[in-house]
């Protein structure tokens, strides 16, 4: 299980059957707007093919990729200027972001 631990500003990860020992596996480093550090994040999800997390960034208004190999100590930007809240991707791997600010979902699809 993969959570967006808002207030914590960083992603947690629970493995099957324990429930009392979460890892940060994105974030963890006190809010801010570096690429190893996340302010608020709101949603997460994983893409299976990459072996990445997309989590939606809300308080840097941004969408990153985070790498889930041992040893990534950052993100990478994935979209700038969206006030995203929610995440989700199909099976094709198109990624909708729901933007707030706009009143909008929008949809990308990874490798355009």
């Amino acid at each position: 299980v993969v959570i967006a631990d808002w207030g914590n500003h960083r992603i947690m990860q629970w493995k099957n059957g324990d429930t009392t020992n979460g890892q940060v596996v994105a974030g963890g480093n006190g809010y801010g707007n570096g690429l190893h550090q996340l302010n608020s994040p709101s949603d997460v999800v994983i893409d299976k093919e990459t072996d990445s997390l997309i989590i939606c960034d809300w308080g840097n208004q941004r969408v990153v990729r985070w790498s889930r190999r041992s040893g990534t100590t950052q993100g990478e930007m994935f979209i700038n200027n969206i006030t995203c809240s929610g995440l989700a991707m199909d099976e094709q791997r198109y990624l909708y972001v729901s933007d707030t600010e706009k009143h909008e979902v929008r949809r990308y699809k990874f490798g355009e």
